[in-house]
């Protein structure tokens, strides 16, 4: 039986369209198609959990306190705006009760462990007594919130007290941390595991 000039010529064209599409498939190499990317995340390690201080002092006065999320830590950073980085002294450490400097009141810091974190500022202007920031003895910190943090619980204003003003900082454990200084900062990190995985 014979077929029709035009049922040939649609063979002829399906077969092409199926020829052409198997030969694009193989000729798009292997290694071509897009690979699965892992990035591995390490944390620094070593910090350990013993005391850290730095003997500097400055009248600048601590402006603001804020915190943030990292991978593999959480973050405190104490803004003491126009102070070089070599007048910014600190003292950072565990402690079993938070007890306010002068006073020697205790002030409750929520959390598994305290650090005390001193800067040798104060949160007021020395000339005039104003204060600088406006937190409250005892009272969280203002505009802090540690929803979702995985090392920091609470956050308390302890004062300030003779030039230095002193925080309670609540963490999960006690963990290790580090303290950085830049011009205008200091920076409590504070690791969310001691293994060095995120």
């Amino acid at each position: 039986m014979r077929r029709s000039r035009a049922t040939r010529s649609r063979t002829a064209w399906a077969t092409l369209m199926l020829l052409g599409t198997a030969m694009g498939a193989t000729a798009v190499p292997a290694d071509a198609a897009p690979a699965a990317t892992t990035q591995t995340v390490t944390c620094p390690t070593g910090w350990g959990s013993l005391a850290k201080t730095h003997s500097a002092s400055t009248t600048t006065p601590v402006r603001n306190v804020r915190t943030g999320r990292h991978t593999c830590y959480d973050r405190m950073v104490i803004d003491i705006p126009g102070a070089g980085r070599s007048s910014l002294g600190y003292s950072v450490r565990y402690v079993s009760h938070l007890y306010q400097d002068g006073s020697g009141r205790l002030i409750p810091v929520g959390g598994g462990a305290v650090l005390e974190v001193r800067v040798h500022a104060p949160s007021y202007d020395p000339e005039t007594g104003a204060p600088t920031y406006p937190a409250r003895a005892g009272r969280p910190l203002p505009g802090v919130d540690l929803t979702g943090y995985r090392a920091f619980r609470d956050t308390r204003f302890a004062g300030s007290f003779e030039g230095d003003t002193q925080l309670g900082l609540g963490v999960r454990a006690r963990l290790p941390f580090r303290v950085l200084r830049v011009d205008g900062h200091v920076i409590v990190d504070v690791a969310h595991t001691w293994t060095g995985k995120p």
